[in-house]
């Protein structure tokens, strides 16, 4: 099992910055993408940033130059440093976490999600 707990979550105003942590139970080696995600009301989840095991990352293109996803795995921590915030970021963001199995078998853990609300 891989427990994820998110933190850093608030309100903030346009254009500030918000840094989110995600803790994960296990060695962030043994798994193999970590991503957040987030969920406006009535909209779809979205993946919002992802990294793998060796370090490769993805981004959605409506937060590339402005979100940068890390790690730091002493900690176990992944992290989403959040700049130039828009009321459009406001949602709620999930850390989830990929395990594979083998060449077909995988789990998938979530966290419990974290509020970022940007307004004026």
């Amino acid at each position: 099992q891989v427990q994820l707990v998110e933190s850093g979550g608030g309100l903030v105003q346009p254009g500030g910055s918000l840094r989110l942590s995600c803790a994960a139970s296990t060695s962030i080696f043994s798994i193999n993408v970590m991503g957040w995600y987030r969920q406006a009301p009535g909209k779809q989840r979205e993946l919002v940033a992802s990294i793998t095991s060796v370090g490769n990352l993805n981004y959605a293109d409506s937060v590339k130059g402005r979100f940068t996803i890390s790690r730091d795995t002493n900690k176990n921590t992944v992290y989403l440093q959040m700049n130039s915030l828009k009321p459009e970021d406001t949602a709620v963001y999930y850390c989830g976490a990929e395990r594979r199995f083998g060449p077909s078998g995988s789990y998938y853990y979530w966290g419990q999600g974290t509020q970022v609300t940007v307004s004026s």
